[in-house]
């Protein structure tokens, strides 16, 4: 194995998912390219929108608008670059990719060559997952090569 995709989003949760897909990395002597994807603008100017790591380099108070897309995807690359400073490895790839999240995955997956996807589950309740979808599983029943999933949820 060579690449590993580490996909994350703003989710408290990322530093472990960061982590453990650096440390596969690392042992496999891979590329790691760090992926975050922007999908709906809206997301950010909610209270779901949890600042992590340190990242605080984004806090709209008015509701997003599409002109502000650049800006997000700027503030994007700011979070992978210090979750990079994080892991202490500046040959650490950064990618930020707008559209739906398991395709968007996939796509980056397939672009750059990767052998291995690490995402996070973040094991939501079955009522919420049935109304929002689930991007891991879709990850995992349409990739075509390996998967980590770090578990990150409660268990319930």
């Amino acid at each position: 194995m060579k690449n590993v995709l580490i996909t994350l989003d703003y989710d408290p949760t990322a530093q472990k998912i960061a982590e453990a897909g650096y440390q596969l990395a690392s042992a496999l002597e891979a590329q790691t390219t760090l992926l975050h994807v922007v999908a709906d603008e809206v997301y950010y100017s909610t209270r779901a929108y949890t600042p992590i790591m340190g990242f605080a380099g984004f806090s709209p108070v008015e509701p997003i608008e599409g002109e502000q897309n650049e800006y997000l995807k700027e503030a994007a690359y700011t979070y992978l670059n210090n979750i990079r400073t994080h892991l202490g490895d500046q040959n650490i790839r950064t990618m930020v990719k707008e559209g739906e999240f398991a395709d968007v995955i996939l796509e980056t997956a397939d672009l750059i060559g990767a052998d291995i996807i690490v995402l996070g589950s973040h094991s939501k309740r079955w009522l919420e997952k049935v109304v929002m979808g689930s991007v891991t599983e879709k990850v995992m029943k349409l990739a075509k090569i390996p998967i980590l999933i770090v578990p990150t949820g409660k268990k319930d």
